[in-house]
């Protein structure tokens, strides 16, 4: 099993680290919901597994289930929230120059990290 990384919404796990891209599971308990942020040298692409939720994407609300898909290009500010009582589980694929988590600008947060 892959190590967990645990953070107040949920945790992800990293299913695959390569110069040019990382994959992540990332799994947001019910009422979790990560950071309003962006990156300025990755985008992503999200394929929800299963649950729902929403996401913020520049100025759209999006309405996400199984099934789902999302691009995120680099610069856009966005935000995931499991508004379900089950889990909301995601594939990630980041692609870019640099995939570490000091790339996230934190715009807002619920937690107290920004």
């Amino acid at each position: 099993m892959k190590a967990t990384n645990k953070r107040p919404w949920g945790y992800f796990e990293v299913l695959a680290d390569a110069p040019n891209h990382k994959v992540k599971r990332i799994v947001v308990e019910p009422g979790g919901i990560l950071s309003l942020q962006r990156h300025k040298l990755r985008s992503e692409h999200w394929f929800i597994v299963s649950g729902k939720g929403k996401a913020i994407l520049g100025d759209k609300n999006i309405s996400l289930r199984a099934g789902s898909v999302l691009d995120i290009p680099k610069k856009s500010k966005h935000r995931l929230e499991n508004s379900s009582a089950d889990n909301l589980v995601i594939i990630e694929v980041q692609t870019g120059e640099y995939f570490g988590e000091d790339d996230i600008e934190r715009l807002e947060d619920k937690y107290g990290r920004v």
